[in-house]
């Protein structure tokens, strides 16, 4: 049982390094991810905020990596153009923009008020 859960971690681990080398997008979201976090303690944000933060951050970079596979089996399943595979691709990108621009709600919410009591 505990090397069926140490197997699945793997595979979970190794789709986050297939997102790090193939996705450009899911590297700059890191780097924004980082950049919050850093920014985060700058500003010596509450614990609650800073919970919100990383839940924001994982939000996206979870939407980003479900999108990849989306794209990867659409692919695979179709390589020619499909108005259908189009489509889906289409939503799973709008999936990543509406949780990019809730994060940056998020964000903004949180880090503007500091910045200007500062």
């Amino acid at each position: 049982m505990l090397q069926k859960k140490l197997e699945s971690f793997q595979h979970a681990l190794s789709g986050l390094l297939i997102a790090w080398r193939e996705e450009m997008n899911f590297k700059i979201q890191i780097a924004c991810g980082i950049l919050a976090i850093v920014v985060s303690v700058i500003l010596d944000i509450s614990r609650i905020e800073f919970v919100m933060i990383i839940f924001a951050i994982g939000f996206v970079l979870a939407t980003e990596a479900l999108n990849t596979a989306l794209e990867e089996f659409c692919d695979m399943v179709k390589s020619d153009p499909d108005p259908h595979i189009a489509k889906i691709k289409d939503l799973a990108a709008a999936a990543v923009l509406i949780s990019s621009i809730t994060a940056l709600v998020i964000g903004s919410a949180i880090f503007i008020p500091y910045i200007f009591s500062a």
